[in-house]
């Protein structure tokens, strides 16, 4: 029997045999956060063999969107679907590429308006749907992937009992079960924009995926797992024989080292600030793409957004920093680096960097050689490192100050150096050396500025996600210039 009159996804993934790991909220959690950084890291591989033009694929999830990386927003199509109350977005039906956008209006004079527009071709749609209250549904989060390649589901849910489950199937039969469960609910809520998002489902063909594909998802989501999380990642699996699996509670005693409660209450803290700030920033941007608002409300608009940005990124590194604590793969380095181009990082990152140093009033000389290297790193993660190193290292800073950042070739790597300048260019001045800020320790991951109330990882927390990404930093203070940080990258070796 059903909870409801439809199947939550966590019911359809259940009654098809597919993997259902039970146990701790926190152990759920972790291995839905790790599930879907594997299945980031597949998607993005998977551009590597499409063309730059072509939409990659089209993701259902709830109760906010998922993927951030830019690589990601650009080539996907996005719909959320949400059970908040009182949600204007509740109220979004969806709209599909090259659909007009029409204002309706309900009997007591409130607008209801579209959730997505996406004016040109291969342009990333993002759409919002409701979840009636009732609706068991929203007590899961889940993310549905249909690409030409493969397709996937996973499933967070959240029981009476205060249990979570994870869940997770690559089957074309199961995926197939979990959209017609959710196409139901799209019927309930929103029938006339049924048929579109069916039909844009249909060319994404359900078909078995490739052996090559599964395997890569497993290998990044190795990537992401703890050592000693692996042992029992299978607890709980619904296999053949299920009278052979052993419960939870009565698991053998093991030799798994017990969890640390910074790292565990850092992950915690960094998911639930980045949850509500993503819906904020959507939120942001849909109404960013309406044409009618006056230019004050844009600018604030804009500032939202990129407040929030800021802040998701931030809280990604912290919960970054978290689990490289408990993944000893991580620590050795053993990530999915590739080769890539730094200059198209630093043309993204050094806008920023200038406009969050003149809002510190601030000053910031940036010196490239006149052709970049291709450096070895993590795509997804070096540009975010960088940039919360540089957040950091301005928050350290008092206003007026100076900022030079040098990239030069070093050997076979490639040195990127941050530090404050005695000679100010702008007024040809010298300035006295930054005195050293006062940190305290917060745990065994954060540090404190009670000068400004800033949050921030500590050196060795920090040392730990550039060695991740395959980079190095070092510390040092000088007394001419004070502290000055260098980043070392490996340069791709020619063959």
């Amino acid at each position: 029997m059903y909870e409801w009159i439809l199947p939550s996804l966590n019911e359809v993934l259940a009654e098809s045999g597919s993997i259902v790991a039970e146990g701790s909220p926190t152990k759920a959690e972790r291995q839905w956060r790790m599930s879907l950084a594997a299945i980031e890291h597949l998607l993005i591989n998977t551009l590597a063999n499409t063309a730059p033009d072509k939409t990659l694929g089209l993701v259902l999830a709830a109760p906010a969107p998922l993927f951030s990386q830019p690589i990601l927003t650009q080539r996907l199509q996005k719909v959320t679907f949400t059970a908040k109350p009182f949600n204007p977005l509740a109220l979004m039906p969806f709209n599909m590429p090259g659909a007009m956008a029409e204002d309706s209006h309900s009997a007591d004079g409130d607008a209801v308006r579209t959730a997505a527009i996406c004016p040109e071709a291969f342009t990333r749609c993002e759409s919002v749907l409701p979840l009636l209250p009732a609706d068991p549904l929203a007590a899961e989060q889940f993310c549905l992937v249909f690409t030409e390649k493969f397709s996937l589901i996973l499933v967070l849910a959240t029981h009476k009992n205060g249990t979570k489950s994870f869940s997770f199937a690559f089957e074309p039969e199961v995926v197939q079960q979990a959209w017609r469960s959710l196409g139901a609910r799209v019927m309930l809520t929103n029938p006339d924009y049924f048929a579109e998002l069916d039909s844009l489902i249909e060319n994404y063909p359900l078909v078995p995926p490739d052996y090559r594909i599964t395997l890569q998802f497993s290998q990044f989501l190795l990537q992401e797992l703890p050592e000693e999380e692996s042992k029992d990642w299978g607890t709980g699996i619904r296999e053949e024989f299920p009278q052979c699996s052993i419960p939870n509670d009565q698991s053998p005693i093991s030799n798994t080292p017990t969890p640390n409660p910074d790292v565990e209450l850092l992950q915690a803290f960094a998911h639930e600030v980045r949850t509500p700030l993503t819906t904020i920033r959507t939120m942001t941007r849909l109404l960013l793409k309406r044409r009618d608002l006056p230019t004050t409300v844009i600018n604030r608009l804009e500032i939202i957004d990129h407040e929030c940005t800021e802040q998701i990124d931030r809280m990604e590194l912290l919960f970054r920093a978290a689990e490289l604590e408990t993944n000893t793969t991580a620590k050795s380095g053993i990530t999915h680096l590739t080769p890539m181009s730094l200059d198209q990082v630093l043309h993204h990152s050094i806008p920023r960097w200038q406009q969050a140093a003149h809002r510190r009033n601030l000053t910031l000389d940036v010196v490239l050689p006149q052709q970049l290297p291709t450096v070895v790193s993590n795509p997804a993660m070096l540009d975010r490192v960088l940039t919360g190193l540089m957040e950091n290292f301005t928050r350290s800073l008092p206003p007026g100050s100076h900022i030079q950042v040098q990239v030069i070739p070093a050997g076979d790597q490639l040195k990127l150096q941050l530090s404050p300048q005695t000679l100010c260019p702008e007024t040809n001045k010298a300035t006295t050396p930054p005195t050293p800020p006062i940190r305290k320790a917060l745990g065994q991951l954060l540090m404190f500025q009670p000068e400004t109330g800033t949050i921030s990882l500590n050196l060795a927390a920090t040392k730990h996600l550039f060695q991740a990404i395959g980079g190095k930093l070092i510390v040092r203070q000088r007394p001419q210039y004070g502290e000055v940080l260098t980043i070392f990258l490996p340069l791709e070796v020619s063959r």
